[in-house]
């Protein structure tokens, strides 16, 4: 197997280190995201119903416009 010269070493392990920073930082904020739905739980709130209300708000208007009409649809053609 050949061997990487130093300057390209050292970008790998610069992109590695950068990565493996980003994961950390990813898992606290996971971390403190579940611990806002508890709290928010713990005040009565209903989790499930947040994260669809979060969920809702990340969408674009044509895209929950397209949602709520196949949701009709769907509903419809089921009986629901």
């Amino acid at each position: 197997m050949e061997s990487m010269d130093t300057s390209a070493a050292e970008q790998l392990r610069s992109y590695i280190e950068r990565i493996e920073r980003l994961e950390e930082e990813k898992a606290n904020i996971a971390s403190d995201i579940k611990d806002v739905y508890s709290e928010a739980k713990s005040m009565g709130y209903d989790p499930a119903i947040i994260r669809k209300v979060v969920s809702l708000r990340r969408k674009e208007p044509h895209e929950l416009e397209e949602e709520e009409q196949l949701l009709t649809l769907y509903r419809m053609a089921v009986g629901a």
